[in-house]
């Protein structure tokens, strides 16, 4: 590694002879491959999603010696107030944050996009124009919507495994631990909205109990116009350069002596113990950075057979699926703006994935990780070798064994999921009218009550943007897909090509048909059945052929993918467990970090730019300009609004622009995010507010299970463009006046 050094000071002999007039971005450049290189050579701990409760064993001198200038206990307290108490679960999907001492809550654009949705109309079209209440009263209201707090987070692997042997079978070891979990969560006596969770760490060999406060009240305060907060859409996605405002401002209403409070007009902003200032300051390449929040998911320790398997099969057909259903939705959307606006948020979530999938595997064989995991693997061999262990040496020969074993389920078990719960609504509805038929079969009409009222609340807005024709066809591409790709083994009979009611028929004409002759695309109907008598209305369902076929295709499911899949993926998760404390005994020097499991983390690293290919170098800030660079008037992901193209012409940026006289938009940092990180603030070394994360870069969307410092970076909305926003261009000053603006650059100075 240390070869790479005379490369890299002939590059910088190069540089200072350039005679270029770009010479000003070769060198951030430069500076971006210097840290890169340098930090090969060096472990850099960028790299991890770490618990708070351990920074100050694990993580402070590092942090600090990369600039950091606060402490771990600042960050992470029980008995103070610290950052966590400003970190909000927001919805219990994103993450975001507290910037007033009103309990004014900052997330991201998206992951309020459904309650921005919710309250649109063609008349009111808030997602198209933005929406901003210049008073309280003004703030809109959020059924079901709520912010979670973390109260505290304790080890209690001890208690958990307590009476657990080593010679026990899964099942025996799972029921000790499970009557454990059972009698621990049970004793804890918790407070009104208060819960408390242990939850599984390190694949099971670790154990943490957390305890948390909810707060069911949130209100809609502010949302940019799509055009600045979903600038870009589709086409920008996982992208650099970005120039997305990915913001929308919520708020926290509590009920007397500031305790959570169901929905009232009595109830007033929450007070917070902490909330993090703004910096006015901005980024420089080579700042500290930290991104706070609750990451979904990550796989980072996964033997290779599993990533091969991955990106040799899973993903290219999950991407196929999305792919033909997310091009049967653009042309609808297209031509009908109608259709757009009801369909804008289910188009978004489909391609997140789909797109992600595809950077994922591709960034997997650009940084050899099948290599990386397959040395790391002989490794691990030879270590085990020299201490005489037999046992554990073998998991990585029955990780083959299994994953072979498993694969053809693991793509059937893709194919059902992706059709039957994510792409085709109606097969999702007829789900539901299954389970009505099974709650009143065994439970009666208390039984189907019950479940009918919780179903409500999700009918009485699912028709609002459900189009039939839209989604027949996206049926019918999708259940052709699934009978041409999969072994017939896996085909219901009512999808079967053999089938006698399928002769002479295209599966259009099938969807046609089914869709044609069912209660299920009738709002009127459906709502009757679900408050009407209970015998009649399950008659009814039962009756229905699309109810049919979809029961069928569930029952032949669960008994011909679902049951053989789980038998594998049980034995898969017992050794992945076993696999992951051998590593950690292997390598006693090395620091390993929990998978990512939507719980609170830390992840902490620099603004820097990167290379994405070949002769390509990205700096880490975008600007103004580069919105106005890629404006197409009229164009749903690229238009400008008038009041922002006069704002631009004016150089009217009051006191958010940078010391270029530019207003930043996005900014990159080497912090490791995922899912769930959505809207988790980007701290700087003082603790203040200087973005908001929202995103990843294509390259790098291999993180989950291999990151890569080379190209992994994480994209944020500048802070300074976010205020700009709220200010000049919503001219909700109010808002500003909450805050508490900072300068820590120029107090340092």
């Amino acid at each position: 590694m240390v070869l790479l050094l005379p490369n890299v000071n002939k590059f910088l002999y190069f540089v200072s002879k350039a005679k270029i007039m770009n010479l000003n971005i070769l060198r951030k450049c430069t500076l971006s491959l210097v840290i890169i290189c340098l930090l090969r050579i060096s472990v850099f701990a960028g790299e991890g999603m770490w618990l708070p409760i351990f920074l100050k064993a694990l993580n402070e001198a590092e942090m600090q010696s990369l600039g950091m200038k606060i402490t771990a206990e600042d960050i992470y307290s029980i008995n103070n107030g610290s950052l966590k108490d400003a970190i909000v679960h927001f919805g219990g999907f994103c993450t975001s944050e507290l910037i007033s001492d009103e309990g004014l809550l900052l997330t991201n654009h998206h992951c309020g996009y459904s309650e921005i949705q919710s309250h649109s109309s063609l008349e009111k079209n808030y997602l198209r124009d933005g929406f901003w209440a210049m008073s309280k009263s003004e703030e809109l209201a959020n059924p079901g919507l709520f912010a979670k707090f973390i109260d505290q987070i304790i080890d209690v692997t001890d208690v958990i495994t307590a009476g657990v042997e080593n010679d026990m079978t899964d099942k025996e070891r799972q029921s000790i631990i499970d009557k454990n979990m059972n009698r621990y969560e049970t004793s804890y006596k918790l407070g009104p909205y208060q819960e408390l969770q242990v939850r599984s760490f390190y694949h099971g060999n670790q154990f943490f109990a957390i305890t948390s406060t909810t707060y069911p009240d949130v209100r809609l305060v502010g949302a940019p116009p799509e055009s600045i907060g979903k600038f870009g859409a589709d086409t920008d996605n996982w992208e650099w350069p970005r120039h997305t405002g990915d913001f929308a401002l919520f708020r926290i209403y509590a009920g007397p002596n500031n305790e959570p409070a169901e929905y009232s007009e009595n109830n007033v902003p929450y007070k917070p113990k902490h909330f993090l200032p703004i910096s006015l300051d901005g980024v420089e390449e080579g700042d500290f950075t930290l991104v706070f929040g609750f990451p979904g998911r990550t796989n980072q320790y996964l033997p290779a057979v599993a990533v091969e398997q991955l990106v040799e099969k899973q993903n290219p057909s999950r991407i196929a699926i999305r792919e033909t259903a997310l091009g049967i939705l653009d042309k609808y959307m297209r031509k009908d703006e109608s259709a757009r606006l009801q369909y804008a948020s289910k188009f978004a979530r489909v391609a997140n994935y789909w797109k992600k999938w595809i950077g994922e595997s591709s960034g997997l064989k650009r940084t050899n990780a099948l290599e990386k995991k397959r040395e790391n693997e002989e490794r691990f061999k030879a270590v085990q070798a020299r201490k005489m262990i037999t046992k554990k040496s073998k998991v990585l020969d029955e990780f083959d064994t299994m994953y072979a074993g498993i694969e053809d389920y693991t793509i059937a078990r893709d194919y059902y999921s992706e059709i039957t719960s994510r792409n085709v609504e109606l097969l999702r509805v007829a789900g539901f009218a299954n389970n009505l038929i099974s709650r009143y079969e065994s439970q009666g009409d208390a039984g189907y009550k019950a479940y009918a009222q919780r179903l409500n609340g999700f009918f009485s807005g699912f028709y609002k943007n459900y189009r039939a024709d839209i989604d027949q066809e996206v049926f019918a591409a999708l259940s052709e897909m699934y009978v041409e790709n999969l072994d017939p083994k896996f085909i219901p009979q009512s999808l079967q090509k053999k089938n006698t009611t399928m002769m002479g028929k295209s599966y259009a004409d099938l969807s046609k048909e089914m869709y044609s002759n069912t209660i299920l695309t009738d709002e009127k109907m459906m709502m009757s059945l679900l408050s009407g008598d209970p015998a009649s209305s399950v008659a009814k369902f039962k009756e229905d052929k699309f109810v049919q076929m979809a029961g069928e295709w569930r029952a032949h499911y669960d008994k011909i993918i679902s049951a053989p899949y789980n038998a594998y993926k049980t034995q898969i998760d017992s050794l992945q467990r076993v696999y992951m404390q051998a590593q950690m005994d292997a390598f006693p020097d090395e620091r390993f970090y929990p998978d990512a499991n939507s719980t609170m983390r830390v992840t902490y690293g620099q603004v820097e730019g990167y290379f994405p290919k070949d002769g390509v170098c990205y700096t880490p800030v975008t600007h103004l300009d580069g919105v106005i660079a890629k404006y197409k008037p009229g164009d749903y992901e690229f238009d400008v609004s008038a009041k922002l193209l006069d704002l631009y012409e004016k150089k009217d940026y009051g006191q958010y622009a940078a010391s270029n006289g530019k207003i930043p938009v996005c900014f990159l940092g080497s912090n490791h995010t995922t899912g769930g990180n959505s809207g988790s603030p980007a701290i700087d070394a003082h603790g203040n507010l200087i973005g908001l994360n929202f995103d990843r870069v294509w390259e790098g969307t291999m993180s989950d299970i291999n990151y890569d410092r080379s190209i992994c970076r994480n994209i944020m909305v500048d802070a300074r463009y976010i205020l700009f926003i709220v200010d000049k261009y919503a001219g909700a000053t109010h808002l500003i006046e909450e805050m508490k603006l900072v300068h820590p650059k120029k107090m340092k100075g």
